[in-house]
């Protein structure tokens, strides 16, 4: 295992760990990737789960495109079956959750219903962003807590 596969499981671990933790309130959450700017090429998804973060069982992630003219490749969605898959960006096993045109208008959505780790990537450019730890991330929804 060279020093970035290294690099990136432990961004792996600390993102699980972070997500991990529980925060009060009781209604799920509909949760735009990438904000504003959509799901797009060059982005690093691991910076916004950060920012965005602790996910919660029920909430949905909405996969948005970039309006169209803009400069950026479409990527498209992948659900990678486990960390390994994540860390080394082997797409073998991975389930299309959308292609290059399903994310345009209102885009999809991706529901968090299991207490388990979603690891999202995409493999355009010979999977050149993923392998970059860039348009990739990982949501561990938890439960969540009542407010006392």
């Amino acid at each position: 295992m060279d020093f970035s596969s290294i690099r990136m499981l432990a961004q792996g671990v600390f993102l699980f760990l972070v997500l991990s933790t529980m925060a009060e309130g009781t209604k799920p959450r509909t949760i735009l990737v990438g904000d504003s700017q959509g799901w797009r090429a060059g982005t690093n998804y691991t910076q916004w789960a950060i920012q965005n973060s602790p996910f919660h069982i029920n909430d949905t992630l909405v996969f948005k495109y970039p309006p169209p003219g803009n400069s950026t490749v479409t990527q498209s969605v992948y659900l990678l079956p486990n960390l390994w898959s994540y860390i080394t960006c082997e797409f073998r096993g991975a389930k299309v959750l959308g292609n290059a045109s399903e994310g345009d208008d209102e885009g999809f959505k991706v529901a968090l219903n299991e207490s388990k780790p979603y690891y999202f990537a995409s493999a355009e450019g010979n999977s050149y962003d993923c392998l970059a730890g860039l348009t990739k991330f990982i949501a561990v929804p938890s439960t969540r807590s009542t407010p006392s």
